[in-house]
């Protein structure tokens, strides 16, 4: 089951601007850190070091098994990596069975709590008049947390409020004159 928030919502967390920060990332949240990575991945410490840090001569670890990781920590830092790329957010749809109106409660809790964040920020940017390009990349950054959590919390009323689809009903041929 899909958890509802994600380890990597810290708003202090830094910007992952390359696969190899994402991968960093995902050591340091990961139970163990290098030796539990290799471990769960089959690696021996020497190999995983190798494909992690892009060594010469090594091919990287590859998606599937950095989404292995992701799943144990419940993070999700190569979407939201990727998302960024292309001046997206990554957004996990939530399962019905996980939802409850508490959960839709806590959802657009998050999203005021993001969008508080943001206002946060721009007003301390504009302190000095100027935004700067640090400002204006955390800005964006919130921007975007703040953007998914509005879409989770949408995404969740949908889901499960979603009219579910009934059996078709047997249409009787129309009486015609006895």
């Amino acid at each position: 089951m899909r958890r509802l928030s994600t380890e990597n919502e810290n708003p202090k967390r830094a910007l992952l601007d390359s696969r190899r920060k994402v991968i960093s990332a995902l050591i340091n949240a990961y139970p163990g850190g290098r030796d539990g990575c290799a471990a769960l991945l089959g690696l021996d410490i020497k190999k995983f070091d190798n494909q992690a840090y892009g060594s010469a001569g090594h091919r990287p670890l590859e998606d599937h098994q950095l989404f292995m990781l992701e799943q144990i920590i419940g993070s999700t830092f190569l979407p939201d990596y990727i998302c960024g790329m292309y001046g997206g957010v990554f957004v996990p749809m939530p399962e019905a069975e996980s939802l409850d109106n508490l959960a839709l409660y806590t959802l657009a809790l998050r999203a005021d709590v993001k969008e508080g964040q943001l206002d946060q920020l721009i007003a301390k940017a504009l302190e000095d008049g100027e935004i700067d390009e640090g400002e204006i990349a955390e800005i964006i950054a919130a921007h975007r947390e703040h953007v998914a959590a509005c879409h989770a919390e949408v995404g969740a009323v949908i889901t499960l409020h979603r009219k579910t689809r009934s059996a078709p009903r047997e249409q009787t041929p129309p009486k015609g004159d006895v």
